[in-house]
């Protein structure tokens, strides 16, 4: 009886035991559940930073276009330019970019992605500086000169970077910073602009420009912390310091070691003599069909984004304001920070949704919208002139179309470009379609003005919005969806033409896409 009590203790004991072990157990799946949380936060937390500090040059980009907006207004009466001097100070920018992001291609491949990006800033921060000093007009386009290369580096390097350092999860929320920062740094410039306005007219041009420089010691900063790109570093067969870096963007260890093959797989390393024979622009000049459809879809969104005519109403917004009935230039670049404001407002709009909804509806929203603001603008400027419903009109369709433009084709153009292409070409064929998008900026901002003389800015916008509704056409036809697939499945996408053109999203997604927001 002593013995069974003893055992019904010991079983008690036992019992007592097993809940204690079980509540160890417990503990422990805690702790490691709150262990893997705490390195997903982490991962999540890198993989951001160096997204944001890769996308520093971009601020660069954007403040320049938004100050020259207004510095020009001052510079034409400092230096006494003409219209056509003025036109080609703007424009040249855009097309002296596409220098640098030819080149930009073959030194990402050279020397990475990460100093290329140093060598942009670096370049930029020159021109700014002699733009800033530049007593004559010359001297002013020298400065031009050398800002436009290294906005050419800095517009081709930033999203290939992030595209391959980024989990394909977030990898389109992650890409769309640059333009985040180029938004944020036009609206700077317009806030530069409306500040500084107020100085000597000798000085205050200058000082604007000037500012522009703050920038490079965050860029400096940035390079101690930011790692290099694991596929660039696959690509120089430095296995073990890609395998380093995706062990700090991605938490899973095993699915570390699945997209270290795939990327090597992609790189050519398992088939590297066919493509030891075959040199990389040979390939793009000469393309197989699939290659052929990438870069359809890629230059053809790229040239699209800027033919649609952003930059008249980011560049010459005080211009259009003024042709609308606004004559004191403190209320025109009043007016034009309304305009960066709200530009910079919608990209996080895309942030947000740009990996929920997809590259698609967004697409279908932003060049719908755009085209009906355009086609607005022009009826504005045409029948309502120096009016203040008129005024008025102007403005809330000027806002609408940088609205639409940055929930869309803003930052899913740059997006696109940067995921569409197989590892081996994607840093030549994103500097192409880089040289594109510039040569169609500088085009545009350097025919605006005397296109505006001829047909009136009426009939500008006329024919921008004309052009935007052909974009609509354009993401229906020959842009699919790539949404949540990573950047090899998305090459596979691009080898049957069933697939480029049948994996899409249908336009009556975007009215799903509508009414959930």
């Amino acid at each position: 009886m002593m013995e069974l009590q003893e055992n019904g203790k010991g079983g008690n004991k036992y019992r007592r035991m097993d809940s204690v072990m079980i509540q160890e157990d417990a503990i422990d799946l805690t702790n490691g559940g709150f262990d893997q949380q705490q390195r997903t936060n982490n991962t999540k937390r890198y993989v951001i930073a160096c997204a944001v500090f890769a996308s520093l040059n971009s601020v660069l980009l954007g403040y320049d276009v938004g100050v020259m907006s207004g510095a020009i207004i001052f510079i034409k009466e400092d230096l006494k330019i003409t219209e056509v001097q003025e036109e080609v100070l703007v424009g040249i920018l855009s097309i002296i970019s596409l220098l640098g992001s030819l080149i930009g291609g073959k030194t990402s491949d050279a020397i990475g992605r990460k100093w290329t990006m140093a060598f942009a800033a670096i370049v930029f921060q020159t021109g700014a500086a002699i733009m800033a000093l530049a007593p004559s007009f010359k001297v002013l386009m020298l400065g031009r000169l050398f800002a436009g290369v290294g906005i050419g580096f800095g517009v081709m390097i930033a999203p290939v970077y992030i595209c391959e350092i980024a989990p394909a999860v977030a990898r389109g929320s992650l890409t769309s910073f640059p333009e985040i920062f180029i938004n944020l740094g036009i609206l700077l410039g317009y806030v530069s602009n409306y500040v500084f306005s107020g100085l000597p007219v000798h000085v205050n041009w200058r000082v604007m420009i000037a500012v522009g420089i703050l920038p490079s010691a965050f860029i400096g900063c940035a390079l101690f912390f930011i790692p290099e790109s694991p596929r660039w570093l696959v690509m120089k067969h430095r296995i073990d310091d890609a395998r380093l870096v995706l062990l700090k963007t991605i938490e899973d260890e095993r699915e570390v070691e699945e997209r270290l093959a795939e990327i090597q797989k992609a790189a050519g390393h398992g088939n590297a003599d066919q493509y030891e024979e075959k040199a990389v622009w040979h390939e793009l000049l000469h393309p197989s069909p699939g290659v052929l459809r990438m870069l359809i879809t890629g230059c053809g969104i790229q040239c699209f984004q800027q033919i649609t005519g952003i930059d008249t109403t980011v560049y010459y917004s005080p211009i259009i304001f003024q042709t609308a009935g606004i004559s004191n230039k403190t209320k025109l670049l009043a007016a034009t920070v309304a305009v960066g404001f709200t530009k910079t407002t919608f990209i996080l709009v895309a942030i947000i949704l740009i990996d929920k909804k997809g590259r698609k509806p967004l697409l279908y929203v932003s060049t719908i919208g755009m085209t009906i603001c355009l086609f607005t603008l022009g009826l504005t400027l045409t029948f309502l002139e120096n009016s203040k419903f008129g005024i008025a009109m102007a403005i809330v369709t000027v806002c609408g179309n940088v609205a639409f433009f940055s929930v869309g084709i803003g930052p899913i153009c740059w997006v696109m470009t940067s995921e569409i292409f197989p590892l081996r070409l994607r840093a030549q064929a994103s500097a192409i379609g880089s040289v594109g998008n510039r040569v169609s900026s500088g085009v545009v901002a350097m025919t605006f003005l005397s296109i505006s003389e001829t047909i009136t800015m009426g009939g500008t916008f006329f024919g921008f919005s004309a052009i935007s509704a052909l974009a609509v056409a354009f993401v229906y036809k020959c842009v699919p969806e790539t949404k949540g697939k990573t950047l090899e499945e998305i090459e596979m996408l691009f080898q049957n033409e069933e697939h480029w053109r049948g994996g899409v999203v249908e336009l009556e997604d975007v009215e799903h896409l509508v009414q959930n927001q």
